[in-house]
């Protein structure tokens, strides 16, 4: 089976542009409003990749389980592949969360969390697929 063939080497890609627009908005520190709902998007995007990613990999080494996003990251950490699972549920839920938050309180309040303990964990799973593929 090629390197094509396998779905979250496939996927790896996406996760890859996603985490490097994070990364490249993350390292401004002050955010006018429109670079704040920017941020807000490629969060949401780079988080959904990476449970996604995760959960293809985890199946194709084998593991069986329900799918869904707080299920996947359980696996990965049960499995040692992440050390962050709570903050990568955790970040599931902010997504969930800032899709609805439509006056930016929600942010406000997060943009902290996101910066210094979500990205950081995100980055440990795009160093880990980053060395396998």
């Amino acid at each position: 089976m090629s390197s094509q063939d396998i779905r979250w080497k496939q996927r790896f890609d996406n996760f890859q542009n996603a985490y490097e627009r994070l990364k490249e908005t993350l390292e401004a520190k002050e955010l006018n409003e429109l670079e704040k709902n920017g941020l807000v998007q490629r969060f949401e995007f780079t988080i959904e990749l990476c449970w996604k990613i995760l959960k293809d990999y985890l199946q194709d080494t084998g593991f069986k389980f329900t799918p869904s996003p707080k299920e996947t990251i359980r696996q990965a950490y049960n499995a040692g592949i992440i050390e962050d699972g709570q903050i990568l549920i955790d970040a599931i839920e902010l997504r969930n969360e800032l899709s609805h938050d439509y006056s930016g309180e929600k942010f406000e309040k997060s943009e902290s969390k996101i910066r210094k303990q979500i990205f950081p964990a995100i980055q440990k799973v795009y160093l880990f697929f980053n060395s396998k593929n």
